[in-house]
């Protein structure tokens, strides 16, 4: 009896803990065009329409914040929620699908995804029904809303197996998933099908529906542009020449997460800095192009 209390205890401090990570969250918004916004918060950034047909939302974050993020969307518009497309299934983008089905919105997904939340989860438990996609595609999809065309593409094997890019063809906006994080190394997901070589061409197809004025929403980061997206790639390209040398050479994995040179040229730009540092990228490289 002893020891089920202090689990129940351990356990009640971890949610409070969970909880409290996000309390002081904020979430903000920026405009875009003329019906399309940005929600920054924590986790993956939110893409928004809003207009006379109802609201368009692109990931949702974190469970704990969702009233906080239908709090900013209240700002923008007062009409119902309509749809929520996942660019991909990590919690943090996907984390509070279920109330924001509750809140209205038909949620909408690429195959795998909709396969990856019906697995169990870490801790053994499952999705629950409402927070599974509704809607899935295979490779495109087009949705009108508020008086818009919206390209919707699935890039296989980028980040994930199920990865979503969406463009906003009259505001001339492009929302990324995590096919893109802005001025760091991105986590390619080998456990779920992520690749190097599919990050690439999931970069080359973004850039080739943009053009010098496309506003692009990363995954993470702040709003970026062609020319910066442009070295994105350059950066993950570089990275695959270097790594590639290595492997032809005979370098074991030890070896190439060991050798700095390999990165350095990036790593002294600060793109070490976030989730993914130098050794974990170099590792991820190797594992990724020596399996290919």
């Amino acid at each position: 009896m002893k020891n089920l209390l202090n689990c129940l205890l351990l356990l009640s401090i971890s949610l409070g803990f969970t909880q409290s990570r996000f309390d002081n969250v904020e979430i903000k918004s920026e405009k875009l065009s003329d019906n399309v916004y940005v929600l920054f918060g924590a986790g993956g950034n939110i893409g928004i329409s809003v207009g006379d047909d109802g609201v368009f939302v692109i990931d949702d974050q974190f469970a704990p914040l969702s009233n906080k993020i239908l709090a900013e969307i209240k700002k923008l518009s007062d009409k119902p929620l309509q749809f929520l497309v996942n660019t991909h299934w990590h919690g943090d983008h996907t984390g509070g699908n279920e109330n924001m089905a509750k809140a209205g919105a038909t949620i909408i997904a690429h195959d795998n995804v909709k396969v990856r939340l019906q697995n169990p989860r870490r801790d053994g438990s499952n999705n629950p029904k409402e927070a599974l996609p509704v809607i899935t595609f295979n490779d495109k999809l087009n949705i009108t809303i508020n008086g818009e065309p919206i390209a919707v593409f699935h890039v296989a094997n980028a980040h994930t197996d199920g990865d979503a890019l969406l463009y906003f063809t009259e505001s001339n906006v492009l929302h990324t998933g995590d096919t893109y994080f802005k001025g760091r190394y991105p986590y390619i997901d080998l456990n779920s099908g992520g690749s190097v070589n599919g990050y690439i061409e999931a970069a080359k197809r973004g850039l080739m529906v943009i053009d010098e004025n496309t506003k692009i929403i990363p995954g993470h980061g702040t709003v970026s542009n062609k020319e910066e997206y442009q070295s994105f790639l350059k950066m993950l390209e570089t990275i695959k020449t270097n790594i590639s040398k290595a492997i032809a050479e005979g370098k074991t994995e030890d070896e190439v997460k060991a050798d700095s040179s390999l990165t350095k040229q990036y790593d002294d730009l600060g793109y070490g800095s976030g989730f993914i540092n130098s050794e974990r990228i170099r590792t991820t490289f190797y594992k990724s192009l020596k399996g290919e």
